[in-house]
């Protein structure tokens, strides 16, 4: 699928738009879905614009210029042959594996009720038991084909993960020259080891080392570190990660394919290109079902008119009868109709089911694997604790307002949450400082209303000579215990207190993690992060098995081991672009929808509302969804199996009444509406926690 078009760099041009990473014949391969999801649709419309006229017409006395069976005939030719045109080449494709699925029961179904019907208007004084049945071809393939639509509009949105992911690269490098100028280019010709400039708000063209510069840059997105990374020379960047305040030069180190965006995109196409099409309960019910029904029209058509000697007439129309009734219209309704009513259920829940395929999946989990940036926690800093060695002279609100002071002019990325937290306790702004002085990699020196202020982290202490009694030190250490940043106030040179910044747990992430656990399922925790933050997070959620440090590509393989080591089938919960190759290789992605667009595609399970309770309940109703879907074809086949002998002519032998095809097509909408009113129990679904 990925071609090397050009060393170390993958391109393509597509309506005049330069789309990096992915080939021609790999974007041919994503917008194959999108033309058979346009197909369907318009088969969908020609079916029920011409059935329901059909259907109309067929019980409805209306005076026309032509007999009414011609009409009927001209109308369902396109729907037979058209709009279902696709079931005949199913049935093709089947026989010529020496197979049958579905296909070949709506084939052989529809078609008997369509050329029986054509026999009739050809030759009605033949067929004394005759009669037409072209609105049950017509009104089978529109109803199927609603089913089929539901699936192909999932497949339609399957590779816009990978088109947004390769929209994150950048499309230019500003490189410098060796005379020293800069220069503009394409980004597929930055070799490596050239050398590029990056300003304040730009995108990393690719990955990296730092060879001059100080910034800080947001890598939420690759890594899913939640705070902003401090970069000065030798720190290697990501491409396609995005530089927030100073200029940096950057030598590269890794172009094109293998860089590590480029790797994700590759990660993500393998995943889902990996995991063949789920076998759909119908096909294996069809698989016995279909050879088993078109035995039993053929014996009876024999035994009526090779042993009984009836006209050949009264035969078929016992063969057709068997056919109509074995006819799959409840069979096909049983999983979209349950779908139908299971989606619109979590719709009203804000939990979007992308289609069958993963509820089937979903009863299968025993195992949940979340992301922690974004997902468990709120994804941005925020105070957490203020410690105050001095409070016979400052107030709490006092010790965060000074440090504000002492960080409103500083660059660095924790300096929004320290005055976000102050300007929540005061009752006005904060104020400049009267001077200002950052001190690289250690802090902040400040004064204000005569006050010396010394703010930062504990190396700023060593700068400037102090050092945190016992107390100080012990309050310290426990706060980075729990995976916190610790910052140090000190005012006129006396130590005054600690601020401590974190990633905050999302409200009801304990009660969701109970909630699987109530379930029986396993919670595994994956983060970027540091082993002591990780540790942190899983102790207050009360996860015991979790995994720090872990990059996207280690994501996916964490995923994959526990499916093929460990042999368990795994939900992957995840918001951010580093968690799409983990969501794809998932059995089940569940995708949190304040996240990002990425993670969203890639899900199977799509959160709306940000409330992590919904894991559980979109698991619980899909569960539920499935199960309705297995009701659905028992009662299905039911109908069909019990009625098939009434059908061949058993009512003849018994009390010498021939069950016309009429009273098959009826029973066969008995069961529909069986398999309809039972899906709609669905709307009485309520999740437990």
């Amino acid at each position: 699928m990925f071609v090397e078009e050009s060393p170390g760099a993958l391109h393509a041009t597509v309506r005049g738009t330069t789309y990096y990473f992915c080939s021609e014949s790999c974007l041919r391969e994503f917008t194959r879905p999108e033309i058979e999801l346009r197909n369907i649709k318009i088969s969908v419309v020609v079916s029920f614009v011409l059935g329901i006229p059909i259907l109309i017409l067929s019980y409805i006395a209306i005076s026309l210029p032509i007999p009414i069976g011609w009409l009927l005939l001209i109308l369902a030719t396109p729907v037979q042959f058209g709009a279902g045109w696709r079931f005949y080449r199913g049935t093709y494709n089947a026989i010529k594996m020496l197979s049958s699925n579905m296909d070949v029961l709506i084939a052989v179904g529809t078609s008997a009720a369509y050329f029986y019907s054509l026999i009739y208007v050809l030759l009605p004084r033949q067929f004394p038991y005759g009669g037409l049945y072209f609105d049950s071809s017509a009104i089978i393939i529109a109803l199927i084909l609603i089913g089929r639509l539901l699936e192909y509009s999932v497949r339609g949105k399957a590779t816009d993960a990978i088109r947004k992911l390769v929209e994150l690269q950048p499309r230019t490098a500003l490189v410098l020259r060796p005379d020293g100028l800069e220069e503009e280019i394409p980004i597929e010709q930055v070799s490596m080891g050239d050398i590029f400039l990056v300003k304040p708000g730009e995108k990393i063209a690719t990955d990296g080392v730092v060879i001059e510069g100080h910034s800080s840059v947001d890598e939420k997105m690759v890594t899913g570190e939640s705070m902003p990374v401090e970069k000065t020379k030798d720190s290697q960047v990501i491409g396609g990660t995005i530089n927030e305040r100073g200029s940096l030069k950057v030598r590269a180190s890794k172009v094109g394919a293998d860089t590590t965006l480029s790797k994700i995109v590759l990660v993500v196409q393998q995943a889902q290109s990996s995991k063949g099409p789920v076998e759909r309960l119908v096909d294996t019910i069809s698989k016995y079902f279909v050879p088993i029904v078109v035995s039993v029209a053929l014996f009876s058509f024999g035994a009526w008119t090779l042993v009984a000697h009836k006209p050949i007439s009264f035969g078929f129309t016992a063969a057709v009868a068997v056919l109509i009734i074995a006819c799959p219209c409840a069979l096909g309704l049983a999983t979209p109709a349950a779908i139908v009513v299971g989606a619109g259920k979590g719709a009203e829940n804000g939990i979007l089911i992308r289609g069958g395929e993963y509820l089937e999946r979903t009863q299968k989990i025993n195992t949940v694997v979340f992301d922690k940036t974004g997902t468990l926690t709120k994804g941005e800093p925020s105070v957490t604790d203020i410690v105050n060695f001095k409070p016979e002279l400052i107030e709490d609100k006092g010790i965060i307002k000074l440090a504000a002071i002492a960080e409103k002019q500083s660059e660095h990325p924790l300096a929004s949450s320290i005055i976000k937290r102050a300007l929540e306790l005061s009752n006005g702004p904060i104020p400049d400082p009267g001077s200002f002085e950052s001190i690289s990699g250690k802090g902040v020196h400040a004064k204000y209303s005569g006050k010396d202020i010394i703010f930062g982290n504990s190396k700023i202490l060593d700068f400037f000579g102090l050092q945190l009694d016992e107390q100080g030190q012990n309050e310290l250490l426990e706060l980075q215990s729990q995976g916190k940043t610790v910052m140090v106030l000190a005012i006129d040179k006396q130590i005054s207190g600690l601020v401590a910044v974190a990633d905050t747990l999302k409200e009801h992430a304990q009660e969701a993690i109970r909630g699987l656990q109530k379930m029986g399922l396993q919670v595994i925790m994956l983060t970027g992060d540091n082993k002591a933050t990780a540790a942190a997070i899983a102790k207050q959620l009360g996860i015991d098995k979790y995994f720090a440090e872990v990059l996207p590509t280690e994501k996916y393989e964490a995923i994959k081991k526990l499916q093929d080591e460990e042999h368990r089938k795994v939900a992957m919960v995840g918001d951010g672009i580093n968690d799409a190759p983990a969501l794809a290789q998932a059995d089940v992605g569940i995708a949190i929808g304040s996240g990002s667009d990425i993670a969203i595609e890639t899900g199977g399970l799509i959160l709306m509302k940000d409330d992590l309770r919904d894991v559980v309940a979109g698991i619980q109703l899909s569960r539920k969804t499935m199960s309705k879907i297995k009701q659905n074809l028992f009662w299905a086949f039911i109908y069909n199996v019990g009625l098939i002998p009434i059908a061949a002519g058993l009512l003849y032998i018994i009390i010498g009444v021939l069950l016309n095809p009429i009273f098959s097509g009826l029973a066969m909408a008995m069961s529909s509406v069986t398999v309809v009113s039972n899906s709609l129990t669905l709307r009485r679904f309520k999740p437990k926690f």
